[in-house]
């Protein structure tokens, strides 16, 4: 794997621990797309730094779980804000 893609997924990793950022944030942050943003931290980390790659995948998979809450929590808004 060539240097600085390795770079890239531990910073991505780092971002997501330090900024408890969903995988949306974290590619608009890093100029990438949330695809790349998937496989650094679920297929390249791992082989890097498993503990690393351990801590970032616990942190999207609680986002992950939480999204259809705060999808309904933006609708709301949007609505509310059409209707004042």
């Amino acid at each position: 794997m060539k240097e600085y893609i390795e770079e890239r997924a531990l910073g991505i990793a780092n971002y997501i621990i330090e900024h408890n950022a969903t995988v949306r944030q974290t590619a608009k942050a890093f100029g990438v797309s949330k695809s790349t943003v998937h496989k650094d931290v679920t297929d390249r980390l791992p082989g890097l730094n498993g503990t690393l790659a351990a801590e970032a995948r616990k942190i999207l998979e609680y986002n992950k779980s939480e999204r259809h809450i705060r999808g309904g929590l933006a609708t709301k808004e949007k609505y509310l804000q059409l209707h004042k």
